[in-house]
């Protein structure tokens, strides 16, 4: 079995650590917050008090901090880490950093893999997610089995790490935005004496990832053709906003004065679609 070292053990962390030590691998910990670490004893795993301390011995090295600065700064705690031990980053970070990093490894002839997920605690536990990966193409071969153990779909993006951690980025601002409309839209239900739980009920027959993807398509074609006009749902936009009373909104206030911009420039007779007209030109 293997000998590895996990730094950053919070929640989700922690899940990949339990299950690594199912599968019977060694796994050395460390957290900035040494408690936070020591639950993970009872699955087997061995709590170090440093960075530089767990990843002694080890064949590779896996990251999941906060962010950039954490993960330059546990990396530079590292000291001569091996030059054979490949560093594997989960960490959600900028593309820019990512890139950064790799090059240094490059030029200091190691390998740093990145992997961020799209995975919570119980997806790492029971190895059922998605995992995004890029680096050398090498050192994915090499590490390719282990990390599909880790997760229900490995995708591979080639060698730049900018990629994965651009996608990841995408798909947490779905996530997010996701979450901020449904927010804003049982504001509206709510305030309106519709029940929450009645409302969500829709989403039995309505099918909100088909209206991803088939909005998606619209916009990579630029297809500003209307078949849901941009005054029209700024119109349904203003009535959201003014049925949500009092309560606080959390996008929809921002997509109106997008949409009222757009419309300014003459793009009423658009389709929504115009909204992300600016989203796929490079600037």
């Amino acid at each position: 079995m293997a000998n590895v070292a996990w730094l950053g053990t919070g929640l989700l962390g922690s899940g990949f650590v339990e299950a690594m030590c199912a599968r019977g691998d060694t796994v050395r910990v460390w957290n900035r917050t040494i408690d936070k670490a020591r639950s993970l004893e009872a699955h087997g795993a061995i709590v170090c008090t440093s960075a530089a301390e767990a990843v002694r011995g080890v064949e590779r090295v896996h990251l999941c901090l906060s962010d950039d600065a954490a993960v330059e700064s546990v990396l530079g705690s590292l000291g001569g880490l091996d030059a054979r031990v490949v560093v594997i980053d989960h960490t959600t970070v900028s593309p820019e950093g990512a890139r950064a990093r790799a090059a240094r490894f490059v030029n200091e002839g190691r390998t740093l893999l990145g992997c961020p997920v799209f995975m919570g605690p119980q997806n790492a536990r029971s190895a059922n997610g998605i995992m995004l990966c890029a680096g050398p193409a090498d050192a994915i071969e090499r590490w390719r089995a282990v990390l599909s153990a880790m997760t229900g779909k490995l995708l591979v993006y080639g060698e730049d790490l900018g990629v994965p951690a651009a996608i990841k980025l995408f798909g947490n601002a779905l996530i997010i935005g996701v979450t901020g409309v449904l927010s804003d839209a049982l504001s509206v239900t709510t305030e309106r004496g519709v029940a929450p739980a009645e409302a969500m009920q829709l989403l039995q027959h309505f099918d909100v990832g088909n209206v991803v993807k088939a909005r998606g398509a619209r916009i990579l074609e630029g297809d500003h053709r209307a078949s849901f006009e941009l005054s029209m749902a700024r119109k349904d936009v203003r009535l959201m906003i003014e049925g949500a009373g009092q309560r606080p909104l959390a996008a929809l206030p921002s997509l109106a004065a997008r949409m009222d911009a757009l419309i300014d420039e003459g793009h009423g007779q658009d389709d929504l679609a115009v909204i992300a007209k600016d989203s796929v030109t490079r600037a």
